[in-house]
């Protein structure tokens, strides 16, 4: 059979089989196999499922993934998430929305920690939105703010999907960090001032909670130390790998022990018991993760034999369209991908597709990487496999329905569309960072 029509097949039949309920990492690896062993026989098929399973966590860059997974919970535990929003919020809270927008700019500063959408969404969730129903802000707003803030998580590093991305385009893991600096904090800013407008037009949906005079400058340098801790762990995380002094893992490695000797220090920590939840929750984080990431290798491995990206790339090289029509179609596909399948399916069945045909048509591959990273948030709020929204719900319980919280959540996911173009108008915001860092 040819290659490219064993490819077709397993396409469909991994279509097939996510749309009968399997999960995707076994979807990915049966679907695989099934197609390896036509291409080219039972014993290459267990040879290549085999290799797969080895360099998927054997590779040094892949044992970054639980490290962050690791450093972003020891920084729940420490409690850094509530010293960044305390902060925060004393900071912003004559503004109209004042909760709302330390929600934002907290969810921002504990992603360059947590590395994971659904860990800032849950633990902002526990924090604000009992104080949001005190002070009586509609449900749906509130709970939409929530979800849709803890996507910052997927852009601002280290962002668990950049390492993926990278390893499955092997791009420079630093480059794609730096990349999603300015637009991560550029996201935030918008959402900031989108909630400023939304509530001085309809101050219903965030009644001003009640404040007592300016604060002293002692106040508000009262405020900063509250959050000097975290300022120091990225310090160590970035500083070294920017500095050269570490690698992406054990940058995550140093950043998992300042995150430790931090909230021991601070009374957060302070027996092994204390550790047991952390460590657990990350381990069954990790090994699902690795699933997925074992299948999905194996799919973008077996997609390499069967020459669909090569022949496609050839095929759109000699369309005689502007590049920027292509570029739009693959968007279309990613956002509705996003719709359906979790980020790691997506990228296993597209990057292998997309990534010569990016390449092709001149585009940078850093740049792309920012703007798929950028579907990915949309895609963690929209329906109907929001997982942020879900999560949301989660914590929110009974007090807001999911159907409150998908309303809710359109005017976020509009300021992501409007931030997503002007990241493909201006790819300079994702290139400038780590052109400067790392050099052209």
């Amino acid at each position: 059979m040819e290659p490219v029509t064993v490819g077709v097949i397993g396409i469909v039949a991994l279509l097939a089989s996510l749309g009968m309920g399997v999960s995707i990492g076994l979807a990915f690896i049966l679907v695989s196999f099934a197609t390896v062993l036509l291409l080219m026989g039972f014993d290459p098929a267990i040879s290549f499922l085999g290799q797969t399973m080895y360099h998927s966590i054997a590779s040094p860059n892949w044992c970054s993934i639980p490290l962050f997974i690791l450093m972003g919970a020891f920084a729940a535990v420490a409690g850094f998430g509530k010293a960044i929003y305390d902060g925060l919020y004393k900071l912003t809270r004559r503004w109209p929305g004042s909760l709302a927008v330390a929600t934002c700019f907290g969810s921002a500063i504990f992603g360059a920690i947590s590395g994971s959408s659904l860990a800032n969404t849950a633990i902002f969730g526990k924090l604000v939105l009992p104080e949001m129903d005190r002070y009586k802000y509609d449900r749906s707003f509130a709970a939409a703010c929530v979800a849709s803030a803890g996507t910052f998580a997927n852009m601002i590093p280290p962002s668990i999907n950049f390492v993926i991305f990278a390893l499955f385009t092997e791009q420079s893991i630093a480059r794609l960090f730096a990349a999603g600096v300015i637009p991560g904090i550029f996201t935030a800013l918008v959402y900031a001032a989108s909630i400023f407008i939304r509530v001085k037009r309809n101050p219903h949906l965030a009644p001003e909670a009640e404040v007592h005079g300016k604060l002293s400058f002692k106040e508000k340098i009262e405020c900063y130390k509250k959050m000097m801790p975290i300022g120091l762990v990225i310090l160590v995380t970035f500083g070294g790998i920017y500095g050269g002094v570490f690698s992406p893992t054990e940058a995550a490695a140093a950043g998992c022990l300042i995150t430790l000797i931090v909230g021991w220090f601070q009374g957060a920590i302070k027996k092994f018991g204390d550790l047991r939840e952390p460590l657990r929750e990350s381990a069954n984080t990790t090994a699902m993760l690795f699933i997925i990431n074992v299948g999905a290798l194996f799919f973008s491995r077996f997609f390499a034999l069967t020459d669909i990206p090569t022949e496609l790339a050839m095929l759109v090289q000699g369309w005689d369209v502007p590049r920027w029509v292509i570029l739009f179609g693959i968007l279309v596909v990613y956002f509705l991908l996003g719709m359906i399948m979790v980020e790691i399916g997506i990228y296993a069945l597209t990057l292998p597709i997309f990534m010569p045909i990016i390449l092709s048509l001149g585009y940078d591959p850093i740049w792309f990487g920012v703007v798929v990273l950028k579907l990915s948030e949309i895609a963690a709020i929209t329906p109907p496999v929001g997982l942020n929204v879900y999560m949301a719900k989660a914590v929110a319980g009974k007090n807001v329905s999911l159907e409150e919280i998908f309303r809710g959540i359109w005017p976020f996911c509009l300021c992501d569309i409007i931030v997503l173009i002007v990241l493909i108008l201006f790819p300079q915001l994702s290139l400038w960072l780590p052109n400067l860092l790392m050099g052209n």
